[in-house]
């Protein structure tokens, strides 16, 4: 997971990247950065940490220009270096420059690696990402269009991008639509973004999301959609916008939108797959009572990714709500640290229960997910020191059983405790009266259209591998 975002058009366009990073600042938390164009060239600026962090008043000086891209990295393939951070900028051909933000994970980026590393190639990188650069670099095509189908007709996975030249902006999204990606317009200015929350925030308008397999070039002239692969059966575009080419290209019979940006990684006031995640979450918390009901004096979420669904199920349960912990929100998201030491010390400084709300109470507690399972014990530990008497553990989602490979830290299935431990195991090692997750079924209920999701992480079906 990372965020990016994009400004095409704008008066001091950094400005505004500067404060749509800000918004999608949950999706990742490494590092940040921001390309610029003045029409003649580009110019980065970018670093680890947070936003906040990276940018300093004067840093804004040094990023001229009328449009620019941003990304903030949540790292899956690739280390924490300076040198890792994004967007990428490259100068290639007859010294043309191009910058490069990229969400998502490719899956054969090591097989393609390899195979460029013997053609000669030099990477500056140890990021998936590059590996897409480097086949731009070697399409025969001049038009950057031919270019990127050719660079991207080998290439597996999820990616969602933005690509900056002194002139254009581009943005791309691969053939399942893993991750999401949206357009907005405001007067004569563009803007692309991982989530549309982000729009809110720079006060543009939401047009479109970018259709999976779909290319949009944005310049002066205005908006121009290419398609880079066969479209599936929902897709309705014109074919004169198709753009086939004599390259392997990847068909697909489905959609792939990855169901834990609804579940967990969106943020709940954005537009994710045509729906918000808000309400998706809150259905989820409705199916999980229906499911899971559970004699008890109090639903209390771990916040803030179970609140929705505690909302939820308190709502179909008739189960008071009650905010049982209280969160420093000045720490941000434990499940997206990169060392194992960090999230511990993270849970501990994060959360802080309340005795008076806690004590002698059966708790329903809520939380979208498990994955490792190290949190969620420290969390129900917390809660019974704090005098509760029963602590029922609810999860919002099905257990996590197979890693994620399009762009979720859960590489190996040793890593997953529901893949390596059964229910009763599970409520041994949290040390809850009981444990139980939604229904795959329940789940898909949920959302508008469960035929278009991936499911792998719970499922093992992976759409592309």
């Amino acid at each position: 997971m990372c965020g990016i975002f994009g400004v095409f058009n704008f008066k001091e366009a950094a400005d505004l990247v500067y404060l749509g990073l800000f918004a999608l600042q949950h999706r990742g938390q490494e590092s940040a950065g921001i390309v610029s164009s003045d029409g003649d060239n580009l110019y980065i600026h970018r670093g680890t940490g947070l936003v906040s962090q990276v940018f300093n008043r004067d840093d804004f000086a040094k990023l001229p220009g009328d449009s620019a891209i941003g990304h903030v990295k949540y790292s899956t393939t690739g280390s924490s270096r300076v040198e890792e951070a994004q967007p990428l900028l490259i100068t290639y051909g007859a010294g043309l420059k191009i910058a490069l933000a990229h969400n998502g994970n490719i899956v054969n980026s090591g097989h393609l690696r390899g195979r460029l590393e013997r053609e000669g190639a030099i990477f500056q990188t140890t990021s998936d990402s590059e590996v897409i650069l480097h086949r731009l670099a070697r399409a025969k095509e001049k038009d950057l269009i031919l270019g990127l189908i050719y660079a991207l007709s080998l290439v597996k996975g999820a990616y969602s991008i933005l690509i900056l030249t002194k002139d254009k902006m581009i943005a791309v999204r691969d053939p399942f639509g893993f991750r999401p990606l949206s357009i907005g317009k405001k007067d004569r200015a563009f803007f692309v973004s991982s989530e549309t929350c982000a729009f809110d925030l720079v006060g543009c308008e939401y047009v479109r999301d970018v259709l999976p397999g779909e290319i949009v070039k944005i310049d002066k002239d205005g908006i121009h959609s290419y398609q880079a692969v066969k479209p599936s059966p929902q897709m309705s575009i014109d074919r004169k916008h198709w753009i086939i080419g004599d390259h392997e290209l990847h068909y697909k019979v489905r959609n792939g939108y990855c169901i834990f940006e609804q579940i967990y990684f969106s943020r709940p006031d954005s537009l994710v797959f045509s729906e918000k995640p808000y309400d998706v979450r809150k259905r989820l918390g409705r199916q999980l009572a229906i499911e899971a009901r559970v004699d008890a004096d109090i639903v209390v979420p771990i916040p803030d990714s179970g609140t929705m669904a505690a909302l939820g199920f308190s709502q179909e349960s008739n189960v008071p709500f009650e905010i049982g912990l209280v969160q420093n929100h000045y720490i941000g998201r434990t499940f997206i640290y990169p060392k194992q030491k960090l999230r511990k010390i993270g849970v501990e400084i994060k959360l802080n229960p309340v005795p008076e709300i806690l004590k002698g109470k059966k708790v329903v507690l809520v939380d979208d997910s498990i994955v490792r399972g190290t949190t969620c014990r420290r969390i129900i530990k917390m809660i019974r020191d704090a005098g509760s008497s029963e602590v029922h553990l609810r999860i919002s989602s099905p257990p996590v059983k197979f890693p994620c490979f399009y762009g979720i830290d859960t590489p190996t299935k040793e890593e997953l405790i529901a893949n390596n431990k059964s229910l009763e195991e599970i409520e041994s090692f949290m040390g809850a009266d009981s444990v139980r997750y939604i229904s795959i079924d329940g789940m898909l209920s949920c959302v508008k259209n469960p035929s278009d999701c991936c499911t792998a992480c719970f499922s093992g079906d992976y759409p592309v591998i």
